[in-house]
């Protein structure tokens, strides 16, 4: 079983990664600017897929958010639909999930 001040410093631990790994999407999406047509179209379907990188790394950003305020309220590992405690190896995979297994379906 893993404590509350543990299982923070894994979330903000990940947070900061994530952080990190946006500016440098948003710095490779910037860096993009070539004349050449061909190019230009294999720049732009790489972009598609650092967007979508982007996109998941905002979800994910949020989710570790949540969680955050969710500790800071006290309400941290209790399903917020039904109000079971969420198992620790629950947490264990997925740190952040608002929900316990049976409220996830």
């Amino acid at each position: 079983m893993t404590d509350l001040a543990t299982r923070r410093a894994q979330l903000e631990q990940r947070l900061a990664f994530l952080e990190a790994r946006l500016r440098a999407l948003d710095a490779e999406l910037d860096s993009h600017q070539s004349k050449d047509w061909q190019e230009l179209a294999t720049e732009r379907e790489g972009d598609e897929v650092l967007e979508k990188l982007g996109q998941s790394g905002e979800v994910e950003i949020a989710r570790i958010r949540a969680a955050l305020v969710r500790m800071d309220a006290g309400d941290y590992g209790v399903c917020v639909t039904c109000g079971a405690e969420i198992s620790a190896a629950r947490l264990d995979l997925l740190p952040y999930t608002p929900f316990c297994r049976g409220c996830s379906r």
